[in-house]
């Protein structure tokens, strides 16, 4: 079964080295949709594949973590870079291009660590990942599967390079969220007391 919960940010970027001349050559945003979707073969206690509730949480965190950012290749011009972090307060620096291609492989693969980390407590499932749906705008998104994460040639995905701003992290509701994520930490669901005996 699948689940599906939408998130909501606006960000901007340059795209390098793609076709359109407005979008390789200058700074512009876009009002992203954000789609993740979560499949399992079983469901926990309350009947669900996971709680929408336990979302809001790191994965929460760090999805917002791009709202009102800029995002930029760790690749490009070196004065440029220097002025995203000096002139914004709110950035992170991708190990790619910041394409919405490559934005759903950054939200498939973060999404992926957290629930990989986090220890359930309510009778969930094998759950995973199941695809990453980024609309860039109401006509164009950009999805991404399991088999895109492990593309080596779409480039290799990492925690440690994937970098925010002083700003980001102290937004977040655990300023060592990522640290802790980057370290193997555990994250633990709240423990759920069963109000009906149940046979699944």
């Amino acid at each position: 079964m699948l689940i599906r919960k939408l998130f909501k940010f606006e960000n901007a970027h340059i795209v390098r080295n793609c076709t359109s001349d407005r979008c390789k050559r200058s700074i512009h945003g876009h009002s992203y949709k954000l789609e993740l979707l979560l499949k399992a073969n079983r469901l926990d206690h309350g009947q669900m594949v996971y709680d929408f509730g336990l979302l809001k949480g790191v994965i929460k965190d760090l999805f917002d973590s791009f709202d009102h950012a800029i995002c930029f290749w760790d690749k490009d011009d070196a004065a440029y870079i220097q002025a995203c972090q000096q002139f914004s307060a709110r950035w992170v620096s991708l190990p790619v291009s910041p394409s919405a291609e490559q934005f759903s492989r950054i939200f498939f693969y973060l999404a992926q660590q957290v629930l990989q980390a986090t220890q359930t407590q309510n009778g969930e499932g094998d759950v995973e990942v199941y695809s990453v749906i980024v609309h860039e705008t109401d006509t164009g998104y950009a999805q991404s599967f399991i088999e895109d994460i492990e593309n080596e040639q779409m480039g290799k995905l990492s925690l440690g390079d994937i970098q925010f701003s002083a700003q980001i992290q102290s937004e977040w509701a655990d300023i060592q969220m990522y640290e802790k994520l980057k370290a193997g930490d555990a994250f633990i669901n709240p423990p759920v007391e069963l109000q009906v005996k149940t046979s699944l």
